[in-house]
């Protein structure tokens, strides 16, 4: 299934909201097409020229349920250095433990799933455990994150409660810092 940023489900669809479910493992092969699609559209999104001639919003990260499909799964590839990339195709991750200190991105989040702009900061735990079925390793695997991976894998898994990013903004102060909390440029 190939899809572009038409088939993607917009914060104004309720069953972006919707909670999803467990993932059986091993995986059905419809899955496995779904998250290696996933995967795929994230990379080419990621090609300004690909993403122009295809259609794709830019992404470092999709969750399933963006597609309209209630399944925990999502896939990410978000640049570590200049000649490597963290990518994942996660089948039920969750997070095992978090950090006590927050982190958040100084310029805000956005989201495919989001057209208009909610400007603030987003609370996020700075590090992260997180296990689940990796379809690239073709294992269960625990990750551990911090910084701007630990905050897309947050986003990302927000979506499994249907909640989006803009959920955790403050309300009568959007931009309030958070005392010690780490700042990611």
């Amino acid at each position: 299934m190939s899809f572009n940023y038409d088939n993607i489900v917009k914060d104004s669809d309720p069953i972006v909201r919707e909670k999803s479910v467990t993932v059986p493992i091993p995986m059905h092969e419809e899955d496995k097409e779904l998250l290696m699609d996933m995967l795929q559209y994230v990379h080419d999104s990621q090609d300004s020229e690909l993403a122009e001639k295809q259609n794709l919003r830019p992404a470092v990260g999709i969750a399933a349920i963006q597609l309209g499909i209630p399944k925990k799964m999502l896939a990410v590839v978000v640049p570590k250095d200049e000649e490597e990339d963290y990518e994942f195709a996660l089948a039920n991750p969750k997070i095992i433990s978090e950090s006590i200190q927050k982190a958040y991105l100084k310029n805000g989040e956005g989201c495919l799933s989001v057209e208009e702009e909610h400007e603030g900061i987003v609370p996020r735990a700075a590090r992260i455990k997180v296990k689940g079925f990796d379809l690239l390793r073709n294992e269960e695997i625990v990750i551990s994150a911090s910084g701007y991976l630990a905050i897309v894998l947050q986003h990302e898994m927000d979506h499994f409660n249907g909640t989006l990013f803009y959920d955790h903004i403050n309300v009568t102060n959007p931009w309030q810092e958070i005392p010690d909390a780490k700042v990611i440029e």
